[in-house]
C-alpha cells in the first residue's frame, strides 16, 4: 500500500515512525513532514493546510490511505474533499471534527446527551464576559477560546483577576485571532486527569489505553498550560472508574454524533478529570494526542496500519483488538526557551546522534529543522519528544531522562517530573 500522512509535529514522527513497521506498506510519505519522519518516510513539501495539492498529490501517486494528524486541516474539511474524489482518508469529516474545532458546541453536545462535564457558559461579547465575572464569587475558574488555539487557548485561573486577564488575552489582545471570537467559562474542578484514546468507525468503538499528559510547563504543574510538556502509559484506573468512563462518556459520546448526523469515525480524544462525583469530559479532540501518541505508538504491538484502514472503510469490527506492551512508557518533552510564549527558532541542536535509540528508545522530532550542511536547528515551541519504555514507571523515566542529557541546544527546557506520580 502507498501510504500518505499529513502534519510536521512529533505525532506526525511516530505514526510514521510506526507504519514504517508494517508488511503492508509499500511506499511512505509524510506532508510537509520534518527531519525525523525524513529518517522513515519520504518528506513531500506541501503544507498540511494545503488540501488541494495534498489531494492531487494522493491522486497522481496513487495514495491508498491518507493518515492526518493535525486538527486544523481536518476541521477544514480534507476528509470530506478526500471522499468527494474516492480517496480513502483517515479522519473525521469537517462536521465530527466541530467537536474539537468549536468548544462550546462540545459542551452543548455533553449538555443535551447528558454526558458528565463540568458547569459551563459562553460568551461572545466582551461585556458580557467581563459582566460574568464581575458578578460571581471570586475563586477558581477555567477561561477557553472556543476556536482551535493549537493547544495554548485554556488558561486556569486562580481567581476573577486572573480570569479578567484571560479574557483581555482572547478578546481584547486576540492572541489567539478569530479562535478567541467566543469565550467558554468552566467550573474548575479537582482531581487526576487521564486522558483516553478511541478509535471508531462510528458503529464499533475501541478505547486505547488510558494516559496522563502533563499540560503544565512547570515541575509540579506550574506555570501556564502548554500542549502538553510529557506523558505517561498506562495509567492505572480501576476497573470501575474504567467502566463509568466507557459507558458514561466515550460511547454515549460516539452515539451522540451519530444520532445529530455527525458519524465519528477516526481517533476521538477524551480529556478526563477523575472527580471524587465520578469521571467528567474537560476536553474533545479530533485527532491522537500530542504527546500520548509517542509512547501510546511504542507500546502498541499491533499492525497499526489495518486498523487506520478497516476504520476508514467502516470495517473496524472485522480487527483484532489492540494487542498492548504491558511495560510502562515515558514521555517528555524538551522545549525551546520562552514556550509557551515566545521563543525563537533557529537554535543549533545537538547530541541525537549520542542517544542509542531502538524500538525501545525513541527521540522524535517535534519542532526540528534542517539547515543547508544538515545542521539540525529548533524550529518550534516543542523540540523533540523522548520517549522510553521501561519494565516500571523508575525504569521508564530513568531511560528518558538519560537520553535527555545526551542533548543540547541553548534554552532547552523540559520538565523532570513526568510520571513521577505513578
Amino acid at each position: 500500500m502507498n501510504v500518505l500522512v499529513v502534519g510536521s509535529g512529533g505525532r506526525e514522527h511516530a505514526l510514521c515512525w510506526k507504519l514504517r513497521q508494517s508488511p503492508l506498506v509499500k511506499r511512505l510519505f509524510c506532508a510537509p513532514g520534518n527531519p525525523g519522519t525524513k529518517l522513515v518516510a519520504d518528506n513531500v513539501e506541501i503544507p498540511a493546510d494545503d488540501i488541494a495539492r495534498l489531494l492531487r498529490f494522493a491522486i497522481d501517486e496513487k495514495i491508498d490511505l491518507t493518515v492526518v494528524g493535525p486538527e486544523a486541516p481536518l476541521c477544514e474539511g480534507i476528509v470530506d474533499e478526500f471522499q468527494k474524489q474516492k480517496k480513502l482518508c483517515f479522519g473525521p469529516n469537517k462536521a465530527a471534527a466541530e467537536i474539537e474545532g468549536n468548544k462550546a458546541f462540545a459542551r452543548e453536545l455533553c449538555r443535551r446527551h447528558r454526558i458528565p462535564g463540568p458547569s459551563f457558559w459562553v460568551y461572545e461579547e466582551l461585556a458580557m464576559a467581563r459582566s460574568f465575572v464581575d458578578n460571581r464569587p471570586d475563586g477558581p475558574i477555567v477561561v477557553k477560546a472556543s476556536g482551535l488555539a493549537a493547544g495554548k487557548g485554556v488558561t486556569v485561573c486562580k481567581n476573577n483577576e486572573e480570569a479578567r486577564a484571560a479574557i483581555h488575552e482572547c478578546m481584547e489582545r486576540r492572541r489567539f485571532g478569530d479562535a478567541g471570537n467566543r469565550v467558554v467559562f468552566e467550573e474548575f474542578l479537582e482531581g487526576h486527569e487521564v486522558s483516553l484514546i478511541t478509535l471508531t468507525d462510528g458503529r464499533t468503538i475501541v478505547p486505547l489505553e488510558p494516559a496522563r499528559d502533563h499540560k503544565a510547563v512547570g515541575d509540579g504543574d506550574k506555570g501556564p498550560n502548554t500542549g502538553g510538556m510529557g506523558v505517561i502509559t498506562p495509567v492505572h484506573v480501576l476497573p470501575r472508574i474504567r467502566t463509568q468512563i466507557e459507558s458514561q462518556i466515550v460511547f454515549p459520546t460516539v452515539h451522540a454524533m451519530n444520532r445529530e448526523n455527525r458519524r465519528y469515525q477516526g481517533f476521538l480524544y477524551a480529556g478526563l478529570m477523575l472527580t471524587p462525583q465520578g469521571p467528567r469530559v474537560l476536553e474533545y479532540n479530533c485527532r491522537l494526542g500530542d504527546p500520548e501518541t509517542q509512547p501510546l505508538l511504542m507500546r502498541l504491538k499491533s499492525d497499526l496500519l489495518p486498523l487506520l484502514l478497516a476504520t476508514a472503510e467502516g470495517k473496524l469490527e472485522e480487527q483484532q483488538a489492540p494487542v498492548w506492551d504491558d511495560r510502562v512508557a515515558v514521555c517528555v518533552v524538551a522545549c525551546a526557551a520562552g514556550y509557551p510564549g515566545d521563543y525563537k527558532k533557529g537554535t543549533p541542536i545537538f547530541g541525537i546522534d549520542r542517544v542509542a535509540q531502538g524500538p525501545d528508545l525513541q527521540v522524535f522530532h517535534a519542532g526540528t529543522a534542517q539547515r543547508l550542511g544538515s545542521d539540525l536547528v529548533t524550529a518550534g515551541g516543542r523540540v523533540l519528544a523522548v520517549t522510553a519504555l521501561g519494565k516500571d514507571p523508575t525504569a521508564a523515566r530513568a531511560r528518558c531522562y538519560e537520553a535527555l542529557q545526551q542533548i543540547e541546544f541553548a534554552g532547552m527546557h523540559y520538565r523532570r517530573d513526568i510520571g513521577a506520580r505513578a
